[in-house]
């Protein structure tokens, strides 16, 4: 993760503002997948493509797809924010440090 400079300057937390990041992150996804697969569910119907030629509408891929994708999101900003896997590694050879 890239610092800016005005996070250096400010008396921001570190871990709090990583997952201020992440949600935001998730809610930017969220707009990106609504108007995307919204876009193309129109395009499917209006170029005929609903009219039963096909048993399974194509744009049920990207959705799908996409919406895991989107689950997995929601549940590494919400659910279960885990810090950077170097911040865990770091503060596990620290706590083996300090045993020695």
């Amino acid at each position: 993760m890239e610092l800016t400079t005005s996070f250096q300057n400010s008396n921001k937390d570190p871990q709090l503002w990583a997952m201020a990041q992440r949600r935001a992150g998730f809610k930017t996804n969220v707009v990106s997948y609504l108007a995307v697969n919204a876009f193309l569910w129109m395009l499917w119907y209006f170029t005929g493509a609903s009219t039963g030629r096909h048993q399974v509408p194509w744009p049920l891929y990207p959705t799908l797809g996409w919406g895991i994708g989107l689950v997995i999101h929601y549940i590494r900003a919400y659910v279960y924010p885990r810090q950077d896997l170097a911040e865990r590694e770091y503060q596990k050879l620290m706590q083996q440090n300090n045993r020695l």
